[in-house]
């Protein structure tokens, strides 16, 4: 089974059964493989139904091979191109961190007191003597 699929290989295959949890996809004729709903497309899937039809021809990706188990795991979405949307999304907590961190140092400095401020604070009374317990 593995001499013929490698893990990172690209071939196509025809969609043989659909569950609530991927799709089955035969890459010949004694061998199958499943689309798990995660890799069936870029974003959410609710229902793999409304992506793929038994019988439609699709391309996927080998993700791994359990010659043990006689399973292979595949994947539709890792032969597609992100979509701009989704690379913008990523992008988006990176530059939420940079916004924050500026407003951080443009913060007033009254109120909560970091622990940089407290450290002196505590290191000067560490120092005085009339506070140590004889």
């Amino acid at each position: 089974m593995s001499a013929k699929f490698e893990v990172g290989s690209v071939v196509t295959g025809t969609v043989k059964g659909i569950q609530p949890y991927g799709a089955f996809v035969a890459l010949d004729e004694n061998t199958q493989g499943l689309v798990h709903i995660s890799e069936v497309t870029h974003g959410y899937v609710k229902d793999v139904n409304e992506h793929l039809k038994v019988g439609q021809e699709v391309t996927v990706k080998v993700l791994s091979v359990d010659e043990a188990a006689g399973k292979i795991s595949l994947s539709i979405r890792a032969t597609q191109e992100a979509p701009a949307q989704e690379q913008r999304a990523k992008k988006a907590p990176a530059q939420k961190r940079q916004a924050t961190a500026v407003a951080a140092s443009t913060a007033p400095e009254e109120g909560f007191n970091t622990l940089k401020d407290k450290l002196q604070e505590w290191i000067a009374q560490s120092d005085r003597q009339d506070l140590i317990k004889k």
